[in-house]
């Protein structure tokens, strides 16, 4: 079996699920490139009875032409062409019924593509399981998808007669810091941490992104390679990645770009507000299926209400594509390289930064050493047109402490200004002035390579690096 980075939760519950005294029906779903097939076509190398890939934007006759080749590959007989998928599904019971006793495992790949208009293939898959394989107890179905909208509406949700068939679901995450790094050392890459940090936050956790990098190059010749080259393998990513994910796929686009300009993201009705959306339910379903998927999450600001809950951009490709890909403004070979003390640099780097701090709660955490501290993690902003205040990053902990988190992306030891520290103090008035808060208020700062000593460092009761970030 090659070597899988990570996911060691999921490979132990997949071996879990294999070795069930019943039949199963797993439900793995994730972002696109994220890794789904890899780690299924690892995991089972060489158990696997049947898999199947459906293709995006085919006819059924195409799907059920490329299901009997599968189908004939693995069984090594020829059998004739399906001509819907209740013929389909009753030849592969014929295969797995004529197999030795034991665990029989069947894969089909980015299932949502298979469900067509007209094709009826949720009523065969539905016959499929109730009807022959849950009746058994050897049978591990395994289905992916990088829609997970429709994994979730379709299989995880459904009300009819696949209602709480679904037996396990596993959601792919990306990698983090961490595991990125481990990755580029599997690749022989010897990148330091700060570097690490920095290609996170253009193509983030994504392991298909992370596979393109070149042995040799640095990161600034890596990133001119993948997205300003003549070959640039990720050229047309973006318009590949919602096009085959969404119908009506503009629209999903539309709302990304909104929270690609603000960091501390957007309320519901602000997004309608800047949009001019009257759909409705056509919004909450947009924003529930990119949250799915991993494009957006959703924060509860303070007190935890539905109606404060903001919407944030949590996709770094997507994000870095909107401040330096869309413009078609030419670029040269090495033109990243050229980026680094530019202004839009600053500001990219700035918010990305802050989006992988987010992203790493997990590791803050623990290196603040309260990761068994009941925590509630969120973004605030004050109401306050005039003199107000934004935090991007609050942890309001059971134990009476707010820590106000301030991160910076910077290239050497980050020294507070006589100017940041006024502003840093206004934060903190404001905060506590809003939020009636009487907790203990912990400033503190997140940075690449911790805080100078200087007359202001010592307003910073925590002060964590980028080390901590790989936790």
């Amino acid at each position: 079996m090659a070597k899988i980075i990570g996911r060691k939760a999921e490979l132990a519950e997949l071996q879990q699920l294999y070795n069930s005294k019943k039949s199963e029906f797993v439900a793995l779903y994730g972002r696109r490139r994220v890794g789904k097939t890899y780690l299924v076509r690892n995991a089972f190398e060489g158990t696997i009875n049947f898999q199947f890939s459906a293709t995006a934007n085919s006819k059924m006759s195409i799907q059920l032409t490329y299901f009997n080749i599968a189908l004939q590959e693995a069984s090594g007989r020829e059998l004739p062409l399906a001509e819907n998928w209740i013929q389909a599904f009753q030849q592969l019971i014929d295969y797995l019924q004529n197999l030795p006793e034991g665990r029989k495992v069947v894969f089909i790949d980015e299932m949502p593509w298979l469900d067509t208009p007209k094709s009826d293939f949720m009523p065969a898959l539905e016959h499929f399981w109730n009807s022959w394989a849950s009746a058994r107890t050897d049978i591990l179905l395994i289905v992916c998808g990088s829609a997970s909208s429709w994994i979730t509406n379709k299989l995880i949700n459904n009300r009819g007669g696949l209602h709480n068939r679904i037996t396990q679901r596993i959601k792919l995450q990306q990698f983090t810091l961490r595991e990125c790094e481990e990755y580029l050392q599997e690749l022989e890459i010897s990148w330091e941490r700060r570097d690490i940090a920095a290609c996170y936050m253009i193509i983030g956790g994504i392991p298909f992104y992370w596979s393109l990098l070149k042995k040799g190059k640095s990161l600034a010749q890596n990133v001119d390679y993948l997205f300003f080259s003549e070959i640039s393998p990720l050229r047309d990513e973006f318009r590949n990645l919602y096009a085959s994910l969404f119908k009506h796929h503009e629209k999903y686009v539309q709302i990304v770009e909104l929270l690609a300009s603000k960091a501390s993201g957007f309320l519901r009705s602000e997004i309608v507000e800047q949009l001019g959306d009257n759909s409705g339910g056509g919004l909450t379903r947009i924003l529930d299926d990119l949250e799915t998927c991993g494009f957006i999450r959703k924060v509860y600001r303070l007190g935890n209400k539905v109606q404060n809950a903001v919407y944030q951009l949590a996709d770094f490709y997507t994000l870095y594509y909107f401040h330096f890909l869309k413009t078609p403004v030419i670029k040269t070979a090495n033109w990243w390289s050229t980026m680094q003390n530019t202004p839009a640099f600053s500001a990219w780097s700035g918010y990305a930064f802050e989006q992988v701090c987010i992203a790493h709660t997990h590791s803050i955490l623990q290196s603040l050493s309260i990761g068994g501290v009941q925590s509630n993690i969120f973004p605030w902003r004050s109401k306050q047109k005039k003199g107000g205040a934004q935090i991007d990053l609050i942890i309001d902990r059971n134990d009476n402490v707010v820590n106000l988190c301030e991160m910076k992306f910077v290239n050497k030891s980050f020294s507070i200004s006589a100017d940041y520290a006024e502003e840093l103090r206004n934060k903190i008035d404001v905060f506590q002035q809003e939020t009636k808060c009487r907790k203990s208020i912990f400033l503190t700062m997140i940075t690449t390579y911790g805080l100078a000593t200087n007359k202001y460092s010592g307003m910073v009761q925590n002060s964590l690096t980028i080390d901590d970030l790989f936790l």
